[in-house]
């Protein structure tokens, strides 16, 4: 009997040290990354000055050197059945790199083109701010400050905003796309050269400022909408393509032009397994050196660089497998996930764009820049993200117990606004139509009202998701839903909650986006 009691006290000490360390782990993979980090910018400038800028690109793509063989051809890696693979450096281990997007469990298999990190670094005599695009699916606020924190004092930046194109067909950089939900996708050095190529592109393109113009144009047609499937109810399509073309003062060439979409970059959906920015490759391609056909120059391009930024991507804005892109020249429907049907799309974005800039809406040579950006704390209420912060998947620290830190920010430049937003907001939010239907979780209505839009009282207007951290969906709380009855009384839950913080994230942001809008005015 003694000895009985004897292991049971042991076990239970046992479990109870277990469960000690298990905590212990959270604890530290929950820990402040950036402890006191904090940022409450105010900058005003009203009297007009000569624009200088400056750009640059850096490649961020993975070199693959082992491969894989896929023996069930379910474009998935698993040893159990039977997937192996070839060891070309002879290092005795599977050198994957994750691609992020859809599922786990895809290892890269080449490179169709490369992902960048581009930037433009733009100043009047008083602010110098950078807008750096990453062809990533996410980068967290965490890993933005490391690069914040990088850069030279002497570089004069006073403000640098990191987005994501979010494409779905790159190396995973926020850490749940890895070989399994017990792994994370990050690969330490692949995210330290990431980190390395965007300081370097953002002190090259402090080198190249020159004096410049800035050309403002838009799409506001809906001749986009027809590339764009809503998946989700209500239907409300993040519709027009937002332009600036950057011209060198002294010779009227171009030093970059910047483009602001709203489209999922998946259009080559889940079984693609080669490293892609998706369609912003061929926009941008297209912009800089102009739209192919057959090896036929179809419309010239503008030279320079060409950076694209996401605008309101949720709800779920996408180029679905079931829908067709027409090919710019021959009509063809395009549906398979193909890399035809991707430089399809780009094309036709690239088409709508330069037909846009042609019009020259707006053309200045001296303005101003005016900045409002400021750190808030955003609850974090999915069980799926705790989870995946304790085990270490995702470097998501917390400075207050479930809180994290994120970010929002309005810029503006002329007759501009470009708003920074940490995630995929959904386009009601920005656009209106914001409803509350039937089986929705929380008996309110609408919060997030009136949308963003009517709050800018600028001409031109950047919407620029997934900056400076991707914290998921931001979705209005009066459509929020994961209890039953169903949203429209569907038999089934939609998609989107469970890449959420929660149902307080858009009143948050729709809050702190307002404050930083009226804060500029």
């Amino acid at each position: 009997m003694k000895a009985f009691k004897r292991i049971i006290k042991i076990t239970g000490l046992l479990f109870f040290l277990f469960l000690i360390v298990l905590v212990s782990i959270a604890m530290y993979n929950w820990r402040d990354r950036h402890p006191e980090y904090s940022i409450d910018l105010k900058i005003e400038n009203s009297a007009l000055q000569p624009i200088r800028a400056g750009f640059a690109k850096r490649p961020i793509t993975p070199t693959i050197v082992d491969t894989w063989n896929d023996a069930n051809g379910n474009h998935k890696y698993n040893k159990s059945e039977g997937d192996t693979y070839n060891d070309n450096n002879n290092n005795g281990i599977f050198d994957a790199y994750w691609i992020a997007g859809m599922s786990n469990a895809k290892p890269a298999q080449g490179v169709h083109d490369d992902v960048w990190s581009r930037v433009m670094v733009i100043e009047d005599n008083n602010t110098r701010i950078a807008l750096v695009s990453l062809d990533a699916i996410g980068f967290l606020h965490g890993d933005v400050v490391d690069i914040r924190k990088r850069l030279p004092k002497e570089l004069g930046i006073d403000y640098t905003l990191i987005a994501s194109t979010h494409t779905h067909e790159s190396n995973d950089l926020v850490g749940i796309w890895g070989e399994n939900i017990f792994n994370s996708g990050v690969n330490p050095e692949m995210m330290e050269y990431v980190k390395t190529q965007t300081v370097a592109a953002i002190t090259e393109a402090v080198s190249n400022i020159r004096t410049a113009k800035l050309v403002f144009a838009e799409d506001l047609s809906g001749a986009d909408a027809k590339f764009i499937k809503d998946t989700r109810k209500p239907i409300v399509k993040a519709t027009g393509i937002h332009l600036m073309q950057v011209l060198d003062a002294e010779n009227g060439t171009t030093m970059g032009t910047v483009i602001n979409w709203a489209n999922h970059p998946e259009t080559l959906w889940s079984q693609n397994l080669l490293i892609s920015s998706d369609f912003p490759h061929f926009i941008r391609e297209a912009i800089e050196t102009g739209v192919y056909h057959d090896g036929q120059l179809m419309q010239e391009g503008l030279g320079g660089t060409a950076i694209y930024f996401s605008g309101a991507i949720g709800g779920l804005m996408a180029p679905h497998p079931s829908l067709a892109i027409p090919h710019p020249f021959t009509g063809e429907e395009l549906s398979e996930p193909t890399f035809e049907k991707t430089k399809a799309l780009g094309d036709q974005i690239a088409l709508l764009s330069l037909a846009a800039l042609k019009q020259k809406g707006d053309t200045i040579i001296e303005s101003n820049i005016s900045l409002r950006a400021k750190t808030l704390l955003a609850p974090v209420e999915n069980n799926i993200f705790k989870l995946a912060s304790a085990m270490g998947l995702i470097d998501m620290g917390m400075p207050e117990y479930f809180k994290l830190r994120t970010e929002v920010g309005a810029i503006r430049i002329g007759p501009s606004l470009w708003l920074s937003i940490p995630g995929e907001i959904y386009p009601e939010i920005v656009y209106g139509g914001i409803e509350a239907p039937e089986g929705r979780d929380f008996d309110i209505q609408p919060l997030e009202i009136p949308p963003i839009k009517e709050l800018i009282r600028d001409k031109y207007k950047f919407y620029l998701g997934l900056s400076n951290d991707e914290i998921g969906y931001i979705i209005p709380k009066s459509e929020w839903d994961v209890e039953k009855p169903y949203l429209y009384n569907k038999e089934s839950a939609t998609y989107g909650e469970s890449n959420s913080l929660g149902p307080e994230t858009g009143p948050i942001i729709y809050k702190a986006l307002t404050e930083v809008i009226q804060d500029l005015d």
